[in-house]
């Protein structure tokens, strides 16, 4: 069976983080073991929240006591998302590096989490550099938004274009795959797409532009298209296959009128959506 280390955070009202990704991964019958980095009772888009962010040495340990059950040669990829700190950044890659010794085969996917064109920059000042320098080049597969690829690059991402030439540079960083989250292209004001570059090319796919967006979105996306990577063995089916679940989800969501995901209720659309968008190849 199919598994993922997953190490986000958690919260107990709502879909972020480990929240997000670790139901619909099991609904599409990938097993999941979530490492939490912070357990909330509410994602911090709210005015206040609680709960306690576990330290570096906490994640690390949670990691390595599954190492002593003799299983991390199982683990088939290590998802990464919002990191916090620097402590939280190099135990993750820790982890990354302990999973490689019992699995050499291991993919790490990392979400840089870092901010987004409504709120700006929402981590310390010093990530973004951390990220840039430590945490991307270790990764196999990365999934920025389109700010957050801004950030990786220090390149413009207004239009598709000018995404497509920051993912290409983003893969000389080191990552073999580069995924960009909601890219809205000022050209295109009605339309929202995914960007996907690998060494064999780039696709786009299109979907229409919801009136509003969701925290969590883009946790769901990193760990389907991940999801679709390790099991379909095709990027760009792997991509078809996580825009039409994103789609669906947040569709079902904006119908709801609720401000978290619905992913229950979107259950079997995550399983099979019913809409699908084919991807256009680049170059």
């Amino acid at each position: 069976m199919t598994t993922i280390l997953s190490i986000q955070s958690s919260v107990a009202y709502g879909h972020v983080g480990n929240s997000a990704a670790t139901f619909p991964l099991m609904r599409r019958g990938i097993e999941v073991w979530p490492v939490y980095t912070v357990h909330f009772s509410n994602n911090t888009s709210y005015s206040a929240w609680r709960g306690p962010t576990l330290s570096a040495t906490d994640v690390l340990d949670v990691v390595r006591g599954i190492d002593d059950r003799g299983v991390l040669g199982r683990c088939d990829a290590v998802l990464s998302g919002y990191q916090g700190g620097e402590e939280t950044g190099s135990a993750v890659l820790q982890a990354v590096e302990l999973v490689r010794s019992r699995n050499p085969n291991v993919v790490y996917c990392c979400d840089p989490v870092m901010g987004d064109v409504d709120r700006g920059v929402y981590v310390r000042p010093s990530i973004p550099k951390f990220m840039t320098t430590k945490v991307v080049p270790a990764a196999q597969v990365i999934t920025p938004n389109q700010f957050e690829l801004g950030l990786l690059t220090g390149m413009p991402t207004s239009t598709t274009t000018e995404v497509l030439t920051a993912a290409r540079t983003a893969r000389d960083l080191g990552p073999r795959t580069v995924l960009v989250t909601s890219v809205e292209d000022e050209n295109a004001p009605a339309e929202m797409s995914m960007i996907m570059v690998d060494g064999d090319g780039a696709w786009q796919v299109t979907t229409p532009k919801l009136a509003q967006t969701f925290t969590g979105a883009g946790d769901l996306t990193a760990a389907v298209f991940l999801g679709g990577l390790l099991t379909a063995r095709d990027p760009v089916r792997a991509l078809a296959d996580t825009a039409a679940i994103a789609y669906g989800v947040l569709s079902i969501t904006a119908a709801s009128g609720e401000r978290e995901l619905q992913l229950v209720a979107a259950q079997d659309t995550i399983a099979a959506p019913a809409r699908t968008f084919d991807p256009v190849r680049l170059t």
